[in-house]
C-alpha cells in the first residue's frame, strides 16, 4: 500500500538553533490560511509539543524511535496525518545526534524512516561563508537524508544574509528558503527543558501569532510547502479506515469504566496517544483539577502525569480537601498511576527554598528541588516485583527529566519498589516504580505505543476495582435487606 502525505522535518545543527520558532511559525502561518496542519515532535518532549499543538489547533503526536519502534511510528504517522494538508515534524537536538556515535534514534534516522524532506535551520551568529561549509557537511554526511532547503537564523543584516545565501546555494546546491533576523526579545521564555509550557504563558494566542507573522515575513512558506508535497509515497503503512487501529471491547462492564486524568497547570505532561489507547480499550476519560476541585469524582482509576507541581505548590498545598479525598480513595483501593510530577504530588511534602508544602501523603517520600537536573535522558526499566499494572519480567523503555529528588524516604509496611533501572536514575538507589496498595508511581515517563502493557494494565486495574466496588455494594445491599426482614 502506497500512501502520500505532504510532510517536512525541521532540523538544526544543535539544540537551541531555532527549530521550535520555525516550526511554530510555519504551522501558524499555514493554519492561518485555512490549511489543516498536523504537528509531530521527535524526542521525549512535552513543552515544545504543547506549543505546536496550540498553533495547529489539534494534538501534537510523538515520533520517538527509542520509545516507540519503527513500524508503530510509521503506522502512527500515517493514521494521524491522514487528510492533513501538511505534517510538520520538529526534530530534536542536532540532525544527526542520537544515543551513540552511530546516531541511533536521531532525527536523521526518523527522516529516512518517513522518507521526509528536511529543512535545516542554521544559527548564523558570527559566521558568513563558513555557514556553507557547515551546510555542506550536513548535506554530505549522510546522502540518504533528504535535506531540501536551509533557513538562516540570527541574521545581522542584508549583507550578512546575501553572503551566506550565495555561498550555500553555490557550494551546496540547495535553496536558502528563509532568513530570520536577530530579535531583541525572544518570542517565548525559557525554563527547565527549554520553553515555558504554553499553559503558563501570559498570552499564548499573541505568542503563536507573533511566530506566524515572523515566519511569514522572513521565510518562503510557499516554497517549503511545495518541498513537503514532493515527499515520496510511504509504503506498507496502515491507513485510517483500512483496518481497525484497535479492537474495542463493548462489554457492559467496560463501557462503564471511567479513568480520571489530573490535568491542570500543575500536571500537563501527557502524550495524546496515551489517552487514545485508553479510549480505544473502551475507557471514558474524565479531566480533574487538583487545584480547584474539592474531591475526586467517582472514577475507576486515576492517571497523574508530569508537570511542574513546584510552580503550583501553594495551590496544591492549600487544596487540603482534594488531597484528603485522594488519600482516602487510595486506601479504598483506587488504582493510581503517576509519573514524575504526579509522583511528587503523592509524597508527603515538597521542599522549596527551605519551606515545606504538604502534598497528598500517599507515599512516605519527601521531595526537594535542586538547581541542576537530577536525571535527564532515556530509561530502561525492569519490572521485578508485584505491582498493580505490569507483569513481572516486563522491560519498559521510557525517559526521565527532573530537578527534584528524594530528601527523605521512610520504609513503611506495604511500600515497595517494583522497578530496577537498567538505564537511568529512578527514585532512589537505581530503583523506581514505588508501590503502595494499588498505587504505582515512577519518575519514568512511558509512551503507550512503545509500551502496550501500560494501557492494558490501566484498563485491567480499573475494571478490577470497579468489580470490587460493585461486589461491596451488592453485599452491603444484601445485608441491609436481611436486616429489614
Amino acid at each position: 500500500m502506497h500512501t502520500r502525505h505532504p510532510r517536512i522535518v525541521i532540523a538544526g545543527l544543535r539544540g537551541g538553533s531555532g527549530k521550535t520558532t520555525l516550526s511554530l511559525g510555519l504551522i501558524a502561518s499555514l493554519a492561518g490560511q485555512g490549511r489543516k496542519i498536523v504537528p509531530f515532535k521527535k524526542g521525549p518532549d512535552y513543552i515544545d509539543a504543547g506549543w505546536l499543538s496550540s498553533a495547529a489547533g489539534q494534538p501534537c503526536y510523538n515520533l520517538d524511535p527509542f520509545l516507540i519502534g519503527s513500524k508503530k511510528i510509521l503506522d502512527s504517522f500515517t493514521e494521524h496525518a491522514e487528510g492533513a494538508d501538511l505534517s510538520v515534524i520538529e526534530g530534536n537536538r542536532g540532525l544527526y545526534d542520537g544515543m551513540d556515535a552511530a546516531g541511533t534514534y536521531s532525527t536523521a534516522e526518523l527522516a529516512k524512516m518517513l522518507h521526509a524532506p528536511v529543512i535545516l535551520i542554521m544559527d548564523c551568529t558570527k559566521v558568513t561563508r563558513t555557514a556553507a561549509a557547515m551546510a555542506y557537511g550536513m548535506l554530505t554526511f549522510d546522502r540518504k537524508v533528504a535535506i531540501r532547503g536551509v533557513v538562516l537564523n540570527q541574521i545581522a543584516g542584508k549583507r550578512h544574509e546575501a553572503v551566506i545565501k550565495e555561498a550555500i546555494e553555490k557550494y551546496c546546491g540547495i535553496p536558502v528558503v528563509g532568513a530570520i533576523p536577530k530579535l531583541r526579545d525572544g518570542l517565548l521564555s525559557e525554563r527547565h527543558m527549554g520553553l515555558t509550557p504554553f499553559q503558563e504563558h501570559g498570552d499564548v494566542k499573541a505568542a503563536v501569532s507573533a511566530a506566524g507573522e515572523l515566519v511569514s515575513r522572513y521565510v518562503d512558506v510557499g516554497r517549503i510547502y511545495e518541498i513537503a508535497k514532493e515527499a515520496k509515497p510511504l509504503r506498507g503503512a496502515k491507513v485510517r479506515g483500512q483496518e481497525p487501529t484497535a479492537v474495542r471491547d463493548e462489554t457492559p462492564e467496560l463501557k462503564r469504566l471511567t479513568i480520571g486524568i489530573i490535568r491542570d497547570s500543575a500536571f500537563q505532561f501527557y502524550y495524546p496517544e496515551n489517552f487514545e489507547e485508553l479510549e480505544r480499550r473502551g475507557a471514558a476519560l474524565v479531566e480533574i483539577s487538583a487545584l480547584t476541585q474539592k474531591k475526586l469524582p467517582g472514577i475507576d482509576a486515576l492517571y497523574i502525569g508530569g508537570g511542574f507541581p513546584e510552580t503550583n505548590a501553594i495551590g496544591l498545598a492549600n487544596n487540603r480537601s482534594f488531597r484528603q479525598s485522594l488519600k482516602k480513595e487510595v486506601e479504598n483501593g483506587l488504582p493510581v498511576y503517576a509519573e514524575c510530577g504526579g509522583l511528587m504530588y503523592l509524597g508527603r511534602t515538597l521542599v522549596l527554598d527551605g519551606k515545606k508544602y504538604p502534598m497528598s501523603g500517599v507515599l512516605p517520600l519527601d521531595f526537594e528541588l535542586f538547581k541542576r537536573p537530577k536525571a535527564h535522558g532515556y530509561t530502561i526499566v525492569a519490572v521485578g516485583k508485584h505491582n498493580p499494572f505490569y507483569p513481572k519480567g516486563t522491560v519498559l523503555k521510557g525517559h526521565e527529566f527532573h530537578y527534584s529528588g528524594v530528601a527523605r524516604f521512610s520504609a513503611s509496611p506495604g511500600v515497595r519498589f517494583a522497578f530496577s533501572m537498567q538505564r537511568g536514575e529512578g527514585i532512589l538507589g537505581k530503583m523506581d516504580g514505588i508501590c503502595y496498595r494499588n498505587v504505582l508511581a515512577t519518575y519514568t515517563h512511558l509512551h503507550a505505543y512503545g509500551t502496550p502493557a501500560w494501557a492494558e494494565g490501566m484498563v485491567s486495574a480499573a475494571l478490577s476495582h470497579r468489580k470490587k466496588k460493585e461486589e461491596r455494594g451488592t453485599t452491603g445491599r444484601s445485608h441491609t435487606a436481611a436486616r429489614r426482614k
